[in-house]
């Protein structure tokens, strides 16, 4: 059984300011998409055009990847874990991606990974499951998303492949070569 198939994978991000967050919270839903979840959700401010930048990449690169705004993140948290699944929240000051990463594989629940914008309330300290580090120094929400989507997967999701894809890349050496599937 592949990973894919033992438990869903969805994205919370946190607090999204439209004109200061714009570009990083499409990057995190793009990378959150290419990178194996399956979903995402999004609080603070709600944005149209974050939406709409995603349902068309998803409209051309294939899968079902979607986003959804949520105007109460706790209610979000609490419905999540009611319904059986788990919550990891990614942050510098949480215990080392390396100590964690067997055990959060290991579990068969599905996994809601929140990524902050602003200050993070301490509130999603003690709520989550597991508070994870990826680094113990300040960097990116998108780097760590990947990292910690990268080391769930062991490395499976760099050779999935995405249903009704309009286009496809084929790899080269040198140069770009897409191809169009209908």
């Amino acid at each position: 059984m592949s990973s894919y198939e033992q438990w869903k994978v969805f994205v919370l991000r946190l607090g999204h300011r439209i004109e200061r967050d714009k570009r990083i919270t499409t990057h995190v839903f793009l990378v959150a998409r290419a990178f194996g979840a399956h979903g995402a959700f999004y609080s603070g401010q709600r944005d149209d055009k974050v939406e709409e930048s995603v349902r068309k990449v998803v409209e051309r690169w294939g899968g079902s990847f979607n986003v959804e705004y949520v105007r109460d993140w706790v209610r979000k948290i609490e419905e999540w874990r009611k319904g059986g699944g788990e919550v990891i929240h990614l942050t510098m000051y949480g215990l080392p991606l390396d100590e964690v990463i067997d055990d959060i594989r290991g579990s068969k629940k599905n996994k809601l990974i929140v990524v902050g914008s602003e200050k993070v309330p301490r509130f999603i300290f003690e709520i989550a499951d597991w508070n994870v580090s990826v680094t113990l120094q300040p960097h990116s929400e998108v780097g760590a998303l990947s990292v910690f989507l990268h080391e769930l997967y062991m490395g499976a999701e760099l050779k999935r492949e995405f249903e009704n894809a309009k286009i496809k890349i084929i790899p080269q050496a040198r140069g770009k070569r897409v191809i169009r599937l209908s």
